[in-house]
């Protein structure tokens, strides 16, 4: 069986010991135009994070008067170590475990980022090596946008957890491209995706609010890349080939699920409240249980929640192993749902908000021309 399973000529991959490949000239005229739509469309959601048109991070947000995100919303307020806290360490914890979930989306668009440059020195079709390019030029401004956010209301951010790191340096480090495409265009754009709709829909803070929609407006078109493998890919495989791409999907979400955003990741943050992270872990179990994870999963913008729905919708997920996800998730409601991604429609505000930011700097550039 071939690792790579390039069942479709747009995915054809270069051995990364053999460059001269790139140079067949017979390559440049088989440019695949399955990608061409998206490529085309990166001018209607063109943004620059250093731009004050798109974004101001200089806009105040006062972090020991207000919490970024509703304190109910986050898993350390259930526990009564934290009730016990003042109300300012209450705000100033519920910020600073916001800080480490910013830090983390931040961490994972410099993994996006690698991930992209690095498909350009393996796909051998110069349209898929094109898409990939516009990709990393987009994941590069998210890398850009999220930094200066950090930067803004905290200064520098936080190290990234142990979970996320071994996923990203598994994914950049691979050679096998359907690796990478699972991993980035549906793990992380899932994961992403659902991230970027819980905080749009219920953070306090207008900064991140406008942030978040302007990099949806990215990562919608960036699932569609995966989504093309998966229907040009997924049918034409072998029954031994499907069985090693779910198998590691699965594994991939369980470990996501029970390790990405537990409290031993985040245990950097409890020290400077004098909480030790063991003893917050237990207390918190002693209230919040599988039922109540569960629960929680019924939200629509769930960050797993998504997570299962995108490799439904990819036909990553079958019979074999729709029962462990059926664990977490009402598989029989995501199965009937549409194929529009969560968020789809707040990227589609943020699209038209940035063609007349956009349609207003071309009539200056125009009349500076002239």
């Amino acid at each position: 069986m071939s690792e790579q399973l390039t069942y479709d000529p747009a995915y054809d991959v270069v051995d990364p010991k053999d460059f001269r490949r790139m140079f067949e000239v017979e390559r440049y005229n088989r440019r695949s135009d399955a990608f061409d739509t998206i490529i085309s469309a990166t001018h209607e959601h063109f943004w620059d994070p250093t731009d004050r048109r798109y974004l101001d991070f200089s806009e105040p947000f006062d972090l020991t008067r207000d919490s970024i995100m509703p304190m109910q919303r986050l898993a350390e307020f259930r526990s009564p170590l934290v009730q016990a806290l003042s109300k300012e360490d209450q705000t100033r914890l519920a910020n600073e475990v916001m800080r480490w979930q910013l830090s983390s989306i931040l961490h994972g668009e410099q993994g996006a980022l690698s991930l992209s440059a690095g498909l350009c020195s393996l796909l051998h079709d110069v349209g898929a090596q094109e898409y990939a390019a516009n990709q990393a030029r987009e994941e590069a401004r998210h890398v850009t946008g999220f930094a200066m956010y950090v930067e803004s209301r905290w200064g520098t951010a936080f190290p990234i957890g142990e979970t996320l790191g071994d996923l990203l340096e598994e994914l950049v480090h691979t050679d096998v491209v359907w690796k990478k495409v699972v991993g980035m265009q549906m793990l992380l754009e899932g994961l992403a995706m659902g991230t970027f709709a819980n905080i749009h829909a219920h953070t306090n803070d207008p900064v991140l609010k406008r942030l978040v929609q302007l990099v949806m407006t990215d990562e919608a078109f960036h699932h569609r890349f995966g989504k093309i493998w998966a229907d040009r890919t997924m049918p034409a495989l072998s029954q031994a080939e499907r069985h090693s791409i779910e198998d590691w999907a699965a594994e991939c979400f369980e470990s996501l699920l029970f390790n990405l955003v537990n409290i031993r990741q985040k245990r950097a943050v409890y020290g400077q409240f004098g909480i030790d992270w063991k003893e917050l872990r237990d207390s918190i179990r002693e209230v919040y249980d599988e039922s109540d994870r569960r629960g929680e999963l019924k939200e629509g913008t769930n960050i797993f929640r998504v997570l299962v729905r995108t490799l439904v919708k990819a036909g990553i997920v079958t019979k074999r192993t729709r029962g462990l996800y059926a664990n977490w998730v009402d598989m029989a409601e995501l199965e009937a749902e549409g194929d529009e991604m969560v968020g789809d429609a707040i990227a589609r505000d943020g699209i038209d908000y940035l063609l007349a930011i956009n349609s207003g700097r071309r009539d200056i550039a125009a009349k500076t021309a002239a």
